[in-house]
């Protein structure tokens, strides 16, 4: 979610000598260009110059502002928060894809990156990452600590999110974020959005981030701490934040307010006919592409368990938060199986720097950039 960042600019203005009142008209965008330039002509032409090229700022700011501010309806997007490794399959007709490890370590942006350290290099670097993964420093890697490690790699994107915007909003003294403050940063004011309060116009998205923030609040004491905060930011990845990710789902994709998805506000929500290219001559509803027929035999095969033709809460549920095995932990023991040559249940450095080259294909080199950034765990 973006952030407005907020400054008192009539100082600025004001310090031209234009007054705070004029000042914090052109602020609040009273002006329209026009408008701009006549008052321009009253002031000598130094002062003119100055005062319009700060207002032509103004306007960049302005807009800036406006693309800041989440919005309601934004992008089509895949709804699904089911974490997994690697979009390949991890077997391929009863073979291991080393394709799968790849990607779970390099990502596709740091293939080019890895291709080009040297197997000695590589080596190099997975020992130190060997060292981060044994957090209690005995000398051998439990199955766990590859678990943990692999968890934190998948994790690393949320935690580093979290510490950013937490402090681009500047907690109080005891560490705690107020929802006063957080509100003024994320929409230019603390004022509740009631009508004629500069917020009103953001009611309904701040009515929903009021909701999520009381879900975050696990102590009840109005205020965020950086944990509550990362679940507020991303809660699909806390268990007890789960039921505002489907009420979400359920609030943006309901457009008749009946309480349930139907299969056309379910492709309504995936596909927009007015982008399809004009040419497609499928002959599934109205020329509907490949794809979105596929869309509609998933909803009514297997999204739709009770067969009623729409999606009740649980069954959203089921589709944007999938209850699957343990991706991590069986990664993991992929890990331990494939390089615990004496069978005695953990890895010593020499076992993984043995079988570098699986490690190399596996999340646990957090993908491509552990072997190439020497950070934190």
């Amino acid at each position: 979610m973006g952030s407005i960042l907020y400054f008192d600019w009539s100082i600025q203005v004001a310090a031209l000598g234009l007054g705070r009142s004029i000042a914090s008209a052109v602020v609040s965008s009273r002006f329209q260009h026009s408008e701009i330039l006549i008052y321009c002509k009253v002031l000598s032409s130094g002062q003119a110059m100055r005062a319009y090229t700060l207002l032509l700022v103004l306007a960049v700011l302005a807009v800036s502002y406006s693309s800041a501010i989440p919005k309601p309806d934004g992008d089509k997007k895949d709804r699904t928060k089911e974490k997994t490794l690697s979009e390949q399959d991890h077997e391929d007709h009863g073979e291991h894809n080393n394709n799968y490890d790849h990607d779970a370590f390099l990502g596709k942006d740091d293939a080019k990156t890895f291709d080009q350290l040297s197997p000695e290099e590589s080596q190099d670097r997975l020992g130190l990452i060997v060292d981060k993964i044994d957090k209690d420093g005995n000398g051998f890697v439990t199955e766990e600590e590859l678990k943990e490690w692999i968890q934190y790699v998948q994790k690393r994107y949320i935690i580093t999110d979290t510490d950013r915007m937490w402090k681009d909003h500047e907690p109080d003294a005891d560490d705690k974020l107020l929802w006063t403050s957080y509100k003024k940063r994320t929409y230019g004011y603390p004022d509740e959005p009631e009508e004629g309060s500069p917020t009103y116009e953001y009611r309904d998205m701040i009515q929903r981030d009021k909701r999520r923030w009381e879900k975050a609040d696990k102590d009840r004491d109005s205020k965020l701490s950086k944990e509550e905060f990362m679940d507020f930011l991303h809660p699909e990845d806390a268990e007890h934040m789960r039921e505002i990710v489907v009420h979400e789902t359920l609030e943006d994709i309901d457009k008749d307010k009946d309480g349930f998805i139907s299969i056309e506000e379910y492709i309504a929500d995936i596909w927009d006919d007015e982008d399809d290219d004009d040419d497609e001559e499928d002959d599934h509803h109205d020329g509907e592409p490949d794809w979105v027929a596929s869309e509609r035999e998933q909803f009514a095969s297997y999204r739709d368990k009770n067969k009623d033709g729409k999606l009740d809460q649980a069954e959203i549920k089921e589709w944007i938060i999938p209850e699957d095995y343990d991706h991590s932990s069986a990664e993991a023991t992929h890990l331990m199986e494939s390089s615990d040559t004496d069978k005695d249940g953990k890895l010593t450095k020499e076992e993984i720097l043995d079988k570098y080259d699986l490690f190399v294909g596996s999340q646990a080199t957090d993908f491509g950039e552990a072997l190439t950034r020497h950070d934190e765990f």
